[in-house]
């Protein structure tokens, strides 16, 4: 059986035309070899920021959910480290029942308002950015309701945003992992106070060509040799930032900046991909035991107890897991 199966996987990826159209933002762009474009080499200094979040959930009930979120930066210059800085804060974010719509047709709605306890100095964001509905579209899975902790990746997307305004004017570029598209709800406030010298790098990309390809696998197919970019459309492209590299990422914004990143794309631990990227990822990253050591902290101060009766209803899935 595992047999018939790879062969009607193989069957299936071979059978893919090399002329193509990619789907993007509910548009077909003929995939052409034109579109390519050498990447030069870094000849000036620059100083580049990059940004990355990591996040941990520590205690949830259908309710409420208390969360960790940190957002890193490190600054660069000629691959050499200078500053860097680092943002955590708590999040806790409670369901609450209010009325909404036009003042004739008002309905009760389950919302979802946060509150945030910077660890030290300002918040980042403000609280009122963060209340939505349950049933925003912009969160919501299928046609049920969103899970409360949905609300923490917005959090953090916002947070990310928001360090990339306040370091902007700072550096010559800034570098977020991800992407500049605007997914939820007042992400556009955000994204529009970005200056010109803001870009974002994606690891996967969810991109597909009419016949079901993936762009990533046919552009590697008929790639030129050397560091690349290949346009796709607005501020959108497919880079490969080192001549070995066996990944094609994909990368918004400011074209200026992929000779500093292809420079910075040596390390052999991920051949291809930013050193700069690498590093704020681990600085971070919430280890689970990092977010177990926070949630003690919680579950074992006496006044919480109360807190556990909540929890009992939502942790059968942990209690499993444990068994294992």
């Amino acid at each position: 059986m595992i047999k018939d199966i790879s062969s009607a996987i193989k069957e299936k990826l071979l059978s893919f035309p090399l002329e193509d159209k990619l789907i993007f933002n509910n548009k077909l762009i003929q995939i052409d070899k034109t579109n390519f474009t050498s990447i030069p080499t870094l000849t000036q200094p620059k100083t580049i920021a990059f940004i990355d979040g990591g996040q941990a959930e520590l205690i949830s009930a259908g309710n409420f959910c208390l969360s960790f979120i940190r957002v890193f930066t490190q600054v660069f210059q000629n691959n050499t480290k200078k500053e860097s800085f680092k943002h955590e804060f708590y999040l806790l974010t409670t369901a609450v029942w209010k009325k909404e719509g036009l003042e004739n047709s008002l309905k009760e709605e389950l919302f979802y308002e946060s509150k945030i306890f910077p660890v030290q100095g300002e918040k980042l964001i403000d609280e009122e950015e963060l209340f939505i509905s349950s049933n925003d579209a912009t969160i919501k899975s299928g046609v049920e309701r969103a899970a409360i902790s949905k609300v923490t990746n917005i959090a953090r997307r916002f947070s990310e945003l928001s360090l990339a305004v306040k370091l902007q004017e700072k550096v010559d570029f800034v570098v977020l992992d991800g992407n500049l598209d605007a997914t939820y709800k007042n992400e556009n406030k955000f994204i529009s106070r970005l200056n010109e010298n803001v870009s974002a790098l994606a690891k996967t990309s969810s991109l597909f060509t009419i016949s079901g390809n993936s762009p990533v696998v046919l552009l590697n197919k008929i790639n030129p040799p050397g560091c690349w970019s290949y346009f796709v459309d607005g501020k959108t492209y497919f880079v490969k930032l080192h001549q070995r590299a066996k990944h094609v990422f994909r990368f918004d914004g400011n074209k200026e900046v992929l000779s500093i990143l292809a420079a910075n794309s040596h390390d052999a631990i991920f051949l291809g991909y930013p050193y700069g990227l690498i590093h704020t990822d681990k600085f971070a990253r919430v280890s689970n035991e990092e977010r177990n050591a926070l949630r003690m902290q919680f579950l074992l101060r006496k006044e919480n107890k109360e807190i556990l009766e909540y929890l009992s209803t939502s942790d059968a899935h942990e209690v499993l897991d444990n068994l294992s």
